[in-house]
């Protein structure tokens, strides 16, 4: 296979979007590609069957660095990755919604599939040094996040998605 079948896009702050789009990756193993928001391409993204977006909510939304990769893609792309699979990580504070509604607005213009539930994994920071601190990712949340990889890498490569 000449191009991977899953591209898992990621934004962190403190390292739980940054841990959990690994496991992500990890769990598609061979068939997956682990991309920084910062360095998304439009050509990333043609070349890829399906997506995990993965990000912290900020102020409510999704992380400035995702946003502006959404931003720099969307239009060379649209029109032209209709009906592929894609799925959520959102690292948050208290909430989620808020990032994970932005997402699948963006994903609804581009007329992909969501093919797993949003996963939001809520981390309680309340204070602004929780905040701002590094995070630690629960094990088991850990590894729900591979098992999303394992299941979308899995879905993608037999064309289920």
């Amino acid at each position: 296979m000449s191009e991977p079948v899953l591209v898992v896009i990621w934004h962190s702050r403190t390292g739980a979007s940054r841990a959990m789009a690994a496991q992500v990756a990890e769990g598609a193993g061979s068939r997956a590609r682990l991309i920084a928001a910062a360095d998304v391409v439009p050509e990333d993204l043609l070349a890829a069957g399906g997506y995990v977006f993965v990000c912290p909510e900020n102020l409510a939304t999704v992380s400035g660095m995702m946003k502006e990769m959404f931003d720099r893609c969307y239009y060379p792309v649209l029109g032209r990755i209709e009906g592929r699979a894609y799925a959520t990580v959102i690292a948050a504070g208290s909430d989620g919604s808020g990032a994970q509604a932005q997402i699948d607005r963006i994903a609804t213009g581009w007329r992909l599939k969501r093919v797993a539930d949003p996963m939001i994994v809520n981390l309680q920071a309340q204070t602004p040094e929780e905040i701002l601190a590094e995070k630690t990712v629960p094990r088991e949340r850990l590894q729900e996040c591979r098992d999303l990889g394992a299941a979308m890498g899995e879905g993608l490569s037999l064309g289920i998605f």
